[in-house]
């Protein structure tokens, strides 16, 4: 499995908006510059994340971009599921129940299985709040004599 640039600026682009939560609406040119991702880029992605009900939006003047809910609401798992489509590392796991002719006596299945199981529970445990107080955690352990 591999995360496109689609999940991963999602991710940035989340994790920039809630690290400005306390600044309200914040524009798409503010988070492309803080990011280095193209606005264009980003007016995709906005797209995709405000039908998932991720993202409130502001036009006008002080317009822009914030998050629907307080950053710990949000785990990487579901943001990686809307952005990616899902979370399969193979395709015959992409149906249930499983639709694969070879399910019945596929003897790598069980590998598959439990792959995706790890990766899921994974990614569910961490959310945005994870990485921020992470980010915080490293800063705070740098220090200088």
């Amino acid at each position: 499995m591999q995360i496109s640039t689609k999940g991963r600026y999602s991710i940035r682009m989340l994790l920039d908006l809630a690290e400005h939560k306390d600044e309200g609406f914040i524009s798409l040119k503010e988070i492309a510059d803080r990011q280095g991702i193209s606005k264009k880029y980003l007016e995709q992605l906005v797209t995709l994340l405000h039908q998932s009900d991720i993202l409130r939006t502001n036009r006008g003047y002080q317009g822009g971009y914030m998050l629907a809910k307080a950053p710990g609401q949000y785990t990487i798992g579901q943001i990686l599921r809307i952005t990616e489509g899902g979370l399969c590392p193979v395709a015959c796991l992409k149906d249930d129940p499983i639709q694969c002719e070879r399910s019945g006596h596929c003897q790598t299945l069980p590998v598959w299985k439990e792959l995706q199981r790890i990766t899921n529970e994974y990614l569910d445990s961490v959310t945005l709040q994870t990485i921020l107080d992470n980010k915080k955690d490293a800063a705070g352990n740098e220090y200088s004599i």
